[in-house]
């Protein structure tokens, strides 16, 4: 339960990060509220800007969610 919450909290966070650097770094603008819509587009667009820590992090944080997850799901 304990990896449940802090992978989701962790994934929640890195994206809001993420979105927000997007509107504040990139042009144009819309992609960082787009991507608060979309997650999948918030990564590649980190990726293609050459963001890969915050990138790394978002993958890895929903890669332990998803296997915290299924992990409950099982128990």
């Amino acid at each position: 339960m304990f990896a449940l919450v802090l992978a989701l909290a962790t994934l929640i966070t890195t994206h809001v990060g993420l979105a927000g650097r997007l509107v504040i770094r990139q042009r144009p603008r819309w992609r960082g509220l787009v991507a608060l819509v979309v997650p999948p587009l918030g990564l590649i667009w980190a990726l293609r800007a050459g963001w890969t820590v915050i990138a790394g992090i978002w993958m890895g944080a929903l890669a332990i969610y998803v296997m915290a997850l299924v992990a409950a799901a099982l128990v």
